[in-house]
């Protein structure tokens, strides 16, 4: 086998944006037999039709819905984790990080349904070359020690993007310049529908899911990373990373819980990613390849309500973990430890403050499911 990124598209509806990323790849010469494709899906949704888009793009795959997740999972020796995968979430990506760990893969790639890559650019091209950046890019902070990924135009359009603290808008930006030769995550932006959530979608007069004010290129800048000790939304629409940061990237049991907390999962997992970067001295590189948001209408009440039960948590989450530390060594699994610990002892006088414990315990059965999970041997290119 040749493929060494695993390209994970959670879907129900448009499975054929894999068509378009496919295409793009070939426009650009970038070598589709690197590729595998893992279409995470539902019991209800096409799995044959999916299964021959695949063969019919002559790239490598498979489609799991969730009877096949189980039977995969069964099959690799840790049935008794299925809870990790939670039932009807986004959140459900996890399962493909599971899937690029017992395989091997070098390299993920995690892309929603409703985006497109843009025609000129070369999205896998660029999220690898990314990924083995060795340059000097911008570095941004702000005195709220959170950084708004739009913030090069942030001033013209005034948009915070889904999952930023209200209490650290306003911030005051500072900007200067880094060096980057050890990025572990490469995260793509993307034009037309902005990534909000429902409260600032209908601060912007939009009651379909959308938002009114709409992105283009011309409103990013320059590649960017954030400085250590600050925190940044990480969006999985678009999203290269290297296998190394999975023990730490779990996208967390969302939707599927007592609370009925959701709509969280890429960004609180990317607080966590942050905080582990910032402990191994690691890249996060945020801006190209920017892909195209096609996002689908409907009712922002809907996303309200499915965003409330977690507002307030998201407001302190990244406080509960930004000093937590492993007491030995430094590594992805511990660092994840030590922040699972910190929200299972957080005294969290929250609306819904249990969840923190909740997701605390699944983050530690995300350790033990990769230590038992029964690995797939396959011959991968070495790691240039």
């Amino acid at each position: 086998m040749n493929e060494d990124i695993c390209v994970v598209v959670p879907t129900i509806r448009e499975y054929e944006c894999v068509r378009s990323y496919v295409t793009n790849a070939d426009r650009h010469g970038f070598d589709t037999d690197r590729l595998e494709f893992v279409l995470v899906t539902e019991d209800h949704c096409p799995t044959e039709e999916m299964d021959a888009m695949l063969d019919d793009l002559g790239v490598a795959g498979e489609v799991f819905d969730g009877s096949r997740r189980e039977a995969w999972l069964a099959d690799r020796g840790v049935g008794d984790y299925a809870h990790l995968i939670p039932a009807r979430s986004h959140a459900q990506t996890s399962f493909g990080l599971l899937y690029l760990w017992a395989h091997d893969h070098p390299y993920g790639v995690f892309i929603d349904d409703d985006t497109r890559p843009h025609d000129d650019v070369d999205f896998f091209g660029t999220h690898l070359r990314n990924l083995h950046a060795d340059r000097t890019v911008e570095s941004v902070r702000s005195d709220e020690n959170w950084v708004n990924v739009l913030y090069h135009a942030a001033d013209d359009h005034g948009l915070y993007p889904r999952g930023y603290p209200y209490a650290a808008m306003d911030e005051t930006v500072e900007t200067g310049t880094a060096h980057v030769d050890d990025v572990i995550a490469s995260q793509g932006l993307w034009t037309n529908v902005p990534d909000l959530d429902a409260v600032r979608i209908l601060m912007d007069g939009d009651l379909q899911g959308q938002a009114e004010t709409r992105l283009t290129a011309d409103d990013f800048g320059p590649d960017f990373v954030v400085e250590p000790g600050q925190y940044l939304t990480v969006c999985s629409m678009n999203l290269a990373f290297r296998r190394e940061v999975i023990p730490a990237f779990y996208q967390l049991p969302m939707d599927d819980n007592e609370w009925a907390v959701g709509r969280f999962d890429d960004i609180w997992s990317g607080v966590f990613l942050k905080r582990a970067a910032d402990l191994l001295g690691k890249e996060l590189l945020t801006g190209d390849p920017l892909c195209r948001h096609d996002k689908a209408p409907r009712s922002t009440f809907d996303d309200l309500h499915n965003e409330v039960a977690g507002l307030e948590l998201n407001e302190h989450l990244w406080e509960l973990v930004d000093d937590a530390e492993p007491d030995g060594e430094v590594t992805y699994a511990s660092a994840f430890a030590a922040m699972a610990d910190a929200l299972i002892d957080a005294e969290a006088d929250y609306r819904n403050g249990e969840f923190l414990a909740h997701v605390g315990e699944h983050m530690h059965d995300w350790l033990d499911c990769l230590d038992e999970l029964r690995p797939v041997e396959r011959a991968v290119p070495a790691d240039d």
